[in-house]
């Protein structure tokens, strides 16, 4: 059997690594390689290894060599030292052996250094920026093993971190967020280059949810994922700034003409990001405060749930008696929060009682209800629910419920004030628009529609009366703009016209009333622009009315023979409508209604629609007037009513001679 090779050192001359032989109980340096000098600096061969390093820091270093000598073992170490002057290269950290040898100068130790202070400064530099940044940072291996390298998981959950990638984790996530989690590492774990991020919810030690991102980033060696490294952080904050903007973003840009629609869009806003299910309640009084004595109810208006729950019943009929408990939490004004036992029951008299048994249904585990308000008007309340395995909401998450529908209060603000000045328009308009006169040997019937949206309020007016000589005054108009404006002026000039007629006398014509109009109007800026028709008739000798009129770029009168077909009397020249030329010599035209005849006067709501020409609107009324010509009056301006989409207002007034007429 051979005797072992005895070491030479001079092998380790070209050596990358840093090499030192040391001899002997003292451990006398023997030897040194270019590589040792350059990273700890020359050294004085010879010397016991206390005098060849005599630096404060050397002190382990030389507790490790006498350990190695007595014990016969090896030992590896990693060591800091401080450098020498001016010596930028030589290490700062470093780890190293010592290993018994055999020379042939009999037993030694072979200290053997690498250089690791670039590797060490880039790990501070990472522990101190995952820290600043307020993440945890973990790793993960292919086995499912997870070591947390930056601490801040117990400190959330309150729990210890777990070791191992299993369905442990699940129990602190939110149950609505468990699928799509797994399901998104699934999807980044098929793929050895695609990264994980997700944002999901964890049960914090209070027992609050909290939004968490997680991103992790494989770490590929030969072609296959070694280990992910990630970090997760708290985005609470931040999660509930992006959807409190992007919630209210929602409120704003949606169209709203009623105050369904204005509710319609909040709960379709807070479901499901912020609630389960919601529904708005409004109370059947305007005005607040409503004394103690009066009796007050909720009706429900809208109402909205998430996928997966059961629809929520119709809304007819769905009110609910306001009783003194819940009118004193309602003006408090503050949120509350009602808990639903495991398979309780929704708290009475909150909602009506088909609601109660529907969120019932629903598996409701909380409901919260936040009275709405109006500047000083209380409106009612909404009622947000959370179902089936939804926790029960927080003060982060009642707040958040809160902003949101404080904010939907400013648009639901302005539907409510346009609401009501349509309000005020429609009572002027038909405070204004009076019952036809009764006419001896004729019919007079008139009939005004407003639109059906809450944005047009319009001034359109119909008008009849009586002049000295039993003669007939019939005006039909419209002054531009849909609004309380346009309304007010409406009045105006139908008040104007009424009294001008009666002033200029029975010899003045129709265009003379309507030139003093349009002079009064341009001198006291009653009105921008308006069409009229204004129209005297008078009984003639032997039966049948004659008819004189003047059109102020208006549409033409409809002409409904007793026999025949129905036409437009247009007349020669058409007029400009009313404050366009003041100083416009307008024209008067005649026609003869005989006994049976009808005489139509409107406003062009009866006749415009989106996406058609006039021209097909204006036979559509020839037809169905001549359909239904033989109807009494009034049931032939119900007829013909229908034919308005009812987008704009709608005006007639309709006279017809009688057989005995004159």
């Amino acid at each position: 059997m051979s005797a072992a090779p005895f070491l030479d050192p001079g092998m380790f001359d070209d050596a990358v690594a840093a090499v030192a032989l040391l001899m002997g109980p003292e451990h006398r340096l023997l030897y040194v390689n270019p590589a040792f000098t350059r990273l700890f600096g020359p050294r004085t061969l010879g010397l016991p290894a206390r005098e060849a390093f005599p630096e404060p820091d050397a002190s382990r270093f030389l507790g490790v060599l006498e350990d190695v000598r007595r014990s016969g073992r090896p030992r590896q170490v990693t060591g800091r030292r401080r450098t020498d002057p001016g010596a930028l290269s030589q290490a700062r950290h470093f780890v190293y052996s010592c290993t018994p040898v055999a020379t042939r100068r009999g037993g030694g130790i072979l200290a053997i250094a690498m250089d690791t202070t670039a590797e060490t400064y880039t790990l501070q530099r990472y522990e101190a920026l995952a820290t600043a940044v307020s993440q945890m940072v973990w790793v993960m291996w292919p086995n499912g093993t997870m070591d947390e390298l930056v601490p801040g998981w117990e400190a959330i959950t309150g729990l210890p971190w777990r070791s191992r990638a299993d369905d442990g984790w699940f129990a602190v996530v939110h149950p609505r967020d468990r699928d799509a989690l797994h399901a998104a590492w699934l999807e980044a774990a098929a793929e050895p280059q695609s990264v994980f991020e997700h944002t999901f919810r964890v049960r914090t030690a209070g027992g609050a949810y909290r939004h968490m991102f997680s991103r992790a980033v494989p770490v590929v060696r030969d072609g296959s994922v070694a280990e992910w490294i990630a970090a997760t952080a708290d985005v609470e904050d931040a999660w509930r700034t992006q959807l409190r903007e992007r919630l209210l973003a929602q409120i704003a840009e949606r169209p709203r003409t009623s105050l369904a629609q204005a509710f319609g869009t909040v709960v379709d806003t807070i479901v499901p990001e912020v609630a389960d299910a919601c529904l708005i309640l409004t109370l059947d009084h305007d005005e607040w405060p409503v004394p103690s004595h009066v009796a007050l109810r909720a009706g429900r208006i809208a109402s909205a749930s998430r996928p997966g729950l059961p629809a929520p019943p119709a809304l007819l009929g769905q009110s609910v008696p306001v009783t003194a408990p819940l009118r004193e939490l309602l003006e408090q004004g503050a949120p509350r929060t009602f808990v639903v036992p495991p398979g309780g029951c929704v708290p009475p008299g909150l909602v009506p009682r088909v609601t109660e048994r529907w969120l019932t249904a629903a598996g409701a585990t909380s409901v919260t209800l936040v009275p709405l308000r109006s500047e000083d008007t209380l409106l009612g309340y909404a009622v947000a629910a959370t179902c089936d395995d939804s926790p029960v909401p927080g003060p982060a998450e009642t707040e958040l419920l809160r902003d949101v529908l404080h904010h939907a209060q400013q648009p639901i603000h302005r539907v409510l004030e346009h609401g009501r000045a349509r309000r005020t328009a429609l009572r002027l308009q038909r405070a204004q628009l009076t019952r036809p006169p009764e006419v001896p040997g004729a019919a007079v019937a008139a009939r005004y529609q407003p639109a059906s949206s809450t944005r047009e309020i319009g001034g359109d007016w119909y008008d009849a009366f009586l002049l000295p000589d039993r003669s007939l005054v019939l005006d039909i108009g419209d002054v531009a703009g849909h609004d309380l404006t346009a309304a007010a002026a409406m009045g105006q000039m139908r008040s104007m016209l009424r009294a001008l007629a009666y002033s200029c006398g029975l010899n003045a014509s129709p265009c003379d009333v309507l030139e003093e109009l349009d002079a009064v109007a341009e001198g006291l800026e009653a009105a921008p622009f308006t069409t009229v028709v204004h129209a005297h008739l008078r009984p003639r000798q032997g039966g049948g009315w004659n008819v004189a009129w003047s059109n102020a770029g208006h549409p033409p009168p409809l002409l409904i023979p007793a026999r025949g077909t129905p036409q437009y009397l247009t007349g020669p020249v058409t007029d400009p409508p009313l404050c366009v030329d003041p100083g416009l010599v307008r024209t008067t035209h005649h026609h003869v209604l005989y006994p049976g005849d009808t005489l139509l006067l409107y406003t062009d709501g009866l006749i415009e629609r989106p996406a058609t020409t006039l021209t097909r609107g204006q036979n559509r009324l020839v037809k169905a007037a001549l359909r239904h010509r033989r109807l009494p009056l009034d049931d032939l301006l119900h007829r013909l009513l229908t034919l308005s989409d009812h987008r704009d207002d709608t005006a007639m007034i309709a006279f017809r001679a009688g057989s005995g007429s004159g």
